[in-house]
């Protein structure tokens, strides 16, 4: 009885940890629909956007 108990509580811990830690987990949104840039410094658009408020600014500053 011991073994069954065992058992199901292994098989508890390793679904918890797939459902935490598995495939699908690196995209916003549980994996639906198109994956997004997790922090700004990923974003593309946000860095060009940030590439050019940094050149504005030096060509007002000129």
């Amino acid at each position: 009885m011991i073994y069954v108990l065992a058992a199901i509580g292994a098989i508890t811990v390793i679904v918890l940890m797939w459902q935490a830690f598995g495939p699908g987990r690196d995209t916003v949104g549980g994996g639906h629909g198109r994956s997004q840039p997790v922090a700004p410094d990923d974003d593309p658009d946000f860095l060009r956007r940030l590439g050019e408020q940094q050149r504005k600014q030096r060509d007002d500053e000129s």
